[in-house]
């Protein structure tokens, strides 16, 4: 039972992570979306944790786009992929992404709204798959 749970719920969340980053790489599901995106992504590489330290500008564009297609590929890896030891690693680095999307959030100040879903999907990953 508990393994037909986790694959579905592996399934649900590669499907979420898919849309989310096609959100990020293209307009194709919303415009409005996608251009808000876009102008959060300028702050978000502002505060990017190796521009300080090694002085490496990171360019909003590129950044959202490598965010988005991470989640995409990821995603589909989570969806589609039947193999534990893949999926267990794009867990890990899904799960790094949404530790540097809370940093990030918490370093341009953003209201608890914009925070709220990342930590409650990070609670979520620790509650059912690194347990």
């Amino acid at each position: 039972m508990g393994s037909v749970v986790l694959k579905t719920l592996s399934i649900l969340l590669g499907v979420f992570f898919v849309l989310v980053g096609v959100l990020k790489i293209t307009p194709f599901i919303s415009r409005e979306l996608h251009r808000d995106l876009r102008k959060e992504f300028v702050k978000y590489a502002k505060v990017f944790p190796l521009s300080k330290t090694l002085e490496f500008k990171v360019s909003p564009k590129w950044y959202r786009r490598v965010i988005g297609g991470f989640e995409v590929a990821l995603g589909i890896v989570l969806a589609l992929i039947p193999h534990a030891r893949l999926r267990q690693i794009a867990n890990g680095i899904l799960t790094a992404m949404m530790a540097l999307a809370i940093y990030s959030h918490w370093m341009v100040n953003d209201k608890f709204e914009r925070l709220a879903p990342t930590l409650v999907w990070l609670f979520f990953y620790f509650t059912f798959f690194w347990s």
